[in-house]
């Protein structure tokens, strides 16, 4: 009590209201890999805002085969020690799951070679973050397998010593089976993922195809053309100097333009007749607007050979001589021109083929590993049911299938492991329903106590909760006054998740125990040292993962 010495009014507020426990955020990710700029550790909420720190994916590089103006075969390209990042695509099928606020750990920009001491160093950093409470390693499936399931393990160990975040990890495509993963000595000269803190994480199997379109540019598009048949000349004729240029490419002798003349307010049309492009109801159009009107024309009816694009700026009218048929001049072409090898460069003499090329990219999924997707389940089942609500029996969004149909069969090893217990998640596709999550086990998956992901991940929520809730104890009187304030505080704070299903009892008092107490938890001598001692048990709902059904015949009883 205050000690007053000038004679007055003084108010004193009394607190009545006892201190509460305010839960954590329970699936804010953490995405560890490489950037196209930035670096270090920031929180973003929205794709947008990762763009505008840590830029976007790099541009991939494609091989486009066409053979008489249409495409055969596309094939994406890559060096032999380039490296294919992946956490743009990531970040992108993690909003589309459900995600929102999450953090990214860049740990090197675009073309760094990846490597285990920057995964590493990446662990260090985000260690001294308080906030993240789920950890996924994007770019480390570009590592070998022995540093893969290094990171892997040190992730693990992160979890385990902090207590508050759970690890999703991936099983890497090119190893069916999972055999290396769970080290069952396939191959003796490769490590596996270990027996260590497997309760704090979880893996998923396979890799997802996606409705993610790659990033390009056209330069970096080689555009090359069938050998057989193909054709060795280029016609070409410009009218104007700023007006439009017309070019075939192709087996016709002796293409020819026609330029018709047509009145104020006619809509200007083409046509093609065997060997010469017809374009009629030409106005006071200018290069431009003729070049516009064909890129619409084409696009709907797909001319093979001709082109029109503007020749120059475009901005002049088209020659007014109007040509009732005028050939086109012979050029010739080159087999090693490297202008004519690239989509950029041929935009402008073959529009024809550079849309269908552009249209043909478009079809290009990006294949990714499925943590970024399953991170985005955790914070969408989190939000909408709870985290202890097993993350599974979920569609995923964005995705046209797993890379590898699992069969029921199949899957038997996956879930259960006699040997060490490693339980991978299976992602399956199934008719009407679409690719759903069909696994909710952690590592752990022979441990009664640490099974299931929704278990070990409610633990960490209830924990972390009720840890920073009785931060304001530390320095209190040590006495019962305290520990009635403690025990009230962590009770409210069980019977709300109980009333919400998290906890399995019919009563609260099945549900959740809280012990705190001299001759209950603590002794004269934990006292004299500062300790205060709770103890908390709950009984954590475990999901249905089989459902048995038996069906009996009955016999006719009259």
């Amino acid at each position: 009590m205050a000690t007053y010495e000038t004679p007055g009014v003084y108010i004193e507020e009394i607190s009545t209201l006892p201190p509460s426990v305010a839960g954590v955020s329970t699936a804010i990710p953490a995405f560890i890999g490489y950037t196209e700029t930035g670096n270090g550790v920031a929180r973003i909420r929205t794709l947008l805002e990762y763009e505008t720190i840590f830029g976007r994916a790099q541009p991939s590089k494609f091989e486009v085969t066409a053979k008489n103006h249409e495409v055969v075969s596309i094939k994406r390209t890559a060096a032999e020690n380039d490296i294919e990042y992946l956490m743009y695509y990531a970040m992108s099928l993690f909003f589309k799951n459900g995600g929102e606020s999450c953090y990214i750990v860049s740990i090197g920009n675009y073309p760094q070679t990846a490597a285990k001491q920057d995964f590493i160093d990446g662990l260090a950093a985000l260690e001294k973050e308080d906030e993240p409470t789920l950890i996924v390693l994007t770019d480390a499936v570009n590592l070998d397998s022995d540093d893969y399931y290094g990171v892997c393990q040190q992730a693990l160990i992160q979890c385990n010593k902090l207590g508050d975040r759970f690890a999703i990890l991936d099983v890497k495509q090119q190893e069916e089976g999972c055999e290396i993963f769970r080290d069952e000595k396939t191959d003796p000269k490769k490590t596996g993922i270990g027996m260590n803190n497997l309760k704090y994480g979880a893996a998923y199997y396979p890799y997802l195809q996606t409705l993610l379109t790659y990033q390009y540019q056209e330069a970096d598009v080689t555009v090359g053309t069938d050998t057989e048949g193909a054709p060795k000349m280029q016609w070409q004729k410009e009218f104007g100097t700023n007006g439009i240029k017309v070019s075939y490419t192709g087996e016709e002798d002796e293409p020819q333009v026609q330029i018709t003349k047509g009145s104020q307010g006619d809509s200007l049309t083409f046509e093609i007749s065997g060997n010469t492009l017809k374009i009629k109801k030409v106005t006071s159009n200018d290069g431009n607007a003729v070049a516009a009107a064909w890129e619409k024309w084409q696009a709907e009816f797909k001319p093979s050979g001709f082109s029109v694009s503007k020749n120059g700026t475009g901005e002049s009218e088209i020659d007014s001589t109007y040509p009732a048929s005028e050939l086109l001049e012979k050029k010739e072409l080159e087999s090693d021109d490297s202008a004519m090898k690239t989509l950029e460069l041929r935009k402008d003499t073959e529009t024809a083929l550079y849309n269908q090329i552009k249209t043909e990219l478009a079809k290009q999924r990006v294949v990714l590993p499925p943590s970024a997707a399953i991170a985005g389940i955790y914070a969408s089942v989190d939000r909408e049911r709870g985290v202890w609500k097993a993350p599974a029996n979920v569609s995923l969004s964005a995705v046209l299938g797993p890379v590898t149909k699992i069969t029921n069969a199949e899957q038997e090893s996956l879930n259960v492991d006699p040997n060490a217990g490693k339980s991978i998640n299976a992602i399956r596709a199934f008719t009407g329903k679409g690719t759903l999550v069909w696994g909710a086990r952690t590592l752990a998956g022979n441990d009664n106590e640490w099974r299931y992901i929704n278990v070990r991940r409610l633990f960490n929520y209830i924990e972390e909760s009720t840890r920073k809730a009785t931060d304001f104890a530390v320095f209190e009187p040590n006495d019962a006054s305290t520990w009635l304030k403690v025990k009230a505080m962590i009770e409210s704070f069980l019977y709300g998740l109980w009333e919400q299903g998290a906890l399995a009892g019919p009563t609260p008092e099945a549900a959740y125990f809280v012990n705190v107490g001299l001759g209950k938890t603590m002794t004269n001598q934990d006292i004299l040292e500062g300790r205060m001692n709770v103890e908390i048990g709950i009984a954590a709902v475990r999901p249905a993962e089989f459902i048995v059904l038996k069906f009996s015949h009955k016999m006719q009883e009259a």
